[in-house]
């Protein structure tokens, strides 16, 4: 009989298996990556583009026309688009990011002779129709009221602001964005950025020869003359390293602390994800047991370390009672210090290392997970010895060394701290 008393045993992951992505190319230079898996005749179709053009007088041009793709084209409105999508049972998605934006096609296979020209016509012939536009602007501006009333929403606006500066990293829509957007800013972008030589295509599923057959003779002849230039930014040194944004009433305040750090590409990045899971990385760790489970003062905090292409960022963030709130910061700093002076326990260590190498294990849940992670490495120059490096690395990272590295990069001091609510 199982005794619920005792904790069950736990085995140590020894290796992790990473579907590897195949490399091919159309005829006219696109790189296509697949990744053959999955028991379902399903396929996930990615093309990738990076963000191009940063223009801090134009800021949403990027995300706005990213959106705007299946709102119509020369050949098929927006209802006709989403008709056809939805008639043959696939879905369809764009997203705009930080570094890069995409348009992804999930369809059964016997279907994609059907759907992949739909998305042909979006990549090739989207007109951005205006009344489509201006619906889309309004919807995205009463978003922004909303948010712009969250306190959590505008501690990390303002903490991106005062880290990233003028950059599309720094920025977050104003309200007057979206009254300065036009449709001719709009179909500009489109042509610098949705461009074959900015385009990158990673398959995952069930994938066989037809497939790449199909994408060579609907994408293989795609040109365009626009000239594009990628986005390469220099992020300016920090001016400002607390800011207060009061509200009088505030029952709750949001704050949000860190600085800027390395992204994926430093050899110090996967201490830092260890360190960072330590200190604020899961339910159990120091920030929680000490702010949520002991002081009470919130009902979750939690610490991240975020890679970006240009750079990385180390953050904490919370929402806590106004009168607590700079208790709560004084709690932050005593968990840092003593990160910085004492070696983490090798009982609590094995625990945290475990948690996360498990957390890899299990975000790999199926092929469309696998492509992910291949995404993680191959825009940023790595390849696969970088994820098999991490496993092995976080597997024998010591103690000392992680003081090593809070003591580096855990300056309270230099820390930016943004307040919303009371201080």
């Amino acid at each position: 009989m199982l005794n619920r008393k005792e904790a069950p045993l736990f085995k140590e992951v020894e290796n992790i298996h990473f579907v590897h992505a195949e490399e091919k190319r159309l005829k006219n230079g696109i790189p296509v990556f697949i990744l053959n898996g999955g028991e379902q005749n399903l396929v996930r179709v990615e093309f990738i583009f990076k963000n191009v053009n940063w223009d801090a007088s134009e800021p949403l041009s990027g995300s706005i026309t990213n959106s705007m793709l299946s709102e119509g084209t020369h050949n098929l409105t927006a209802g006709e688009i989403a008709d056809k999508i939805d008639f043959y049972g696939a879905f369809f998605q764009a997203e705009s990011g930080f570094d890069r934006s995409s348009v992804t096609l999930y369809s059964l296979n016997r279907h994609l002779g059907s759907t992949l020209p739909i998305i042909q016509d979006i990549l090739f012939n989207s007109n951005f129709p205006q009344k489509e536009l201006d619906t889309l602007l309004n919807t995205h501006k009463q978003r922004m009221k909303v948010s712009l009333e969250k306190n959590d929403f505008l501690a990390k606006k303002t903490f991106n602001k005062l880290v990233f500066g003028d950059t599309l990293y720094g920025y977050t829509a104003e309200l007057e964005d979206f009254d300065k957007v036009n449709r001719e800013e709009l179909m500009a972008y489109y042509k610098k950025a949705y461009h074959p030589k900015n385009c990158t295509i990673v398959i995952a599923g069930k994938v066989d020869n037809t497939v790449l057959t199909m994408l060579d003779s609907l994408f293989g002849g795609w040109t365009n003359e626009a000239h594009f230039e990628e986005n390469n930014f220099d992020i300016p040194e920090v001016k400002s390293k607390f800011e207060l944004v009061e509200k009088d009433q505030a029952l709750q305040s949001a704050i949000r602390l860190g600085i800027k750090t390395v992204n994926r590409t430093h050899p110090d990045f996967f201490g830092m994800q260890l360190l960072t899971t330590v200190l604020g990385g899961y339910f159990g760790s120091r920030l929680m047991s000490n702010i949520r489970e002991d002081k009470g003062y919130t009902y979750g905090i939690g610490a991240a370390n975020i890679s970006l292409e240009n750079t990385g960022t180390f953050f904490i963030a919370s929402e806590v009672g106004a009168d607590v709130c700079r208790n709560t910061f004084e709690e932050i700093e005593k968990e840092i210090n003593i990160l910085k002076t004492e070696l983490i326990p090798e009982e609590e260590l094995k625990l945290v290392k475990n948690y996360f190498i498990g957390s890899i294990l299990g975000s790999l849940e199926n092929i469309f997970s696998h492509a992910d992670k291949f995404k993680n490495i191959y825009f940023y120059g790595l390849d696969y010895s970088h994820l098999e490096r991490q496993i092995q690395t976080i597997k024998h990272l010591t103690s000392e060394e992680l003081k090593a590295l809070a003591n580096k990069y855990l300056v309270f001091d230099d820390f930016i701290k943004v307040v919303v609510g009371k201080y």
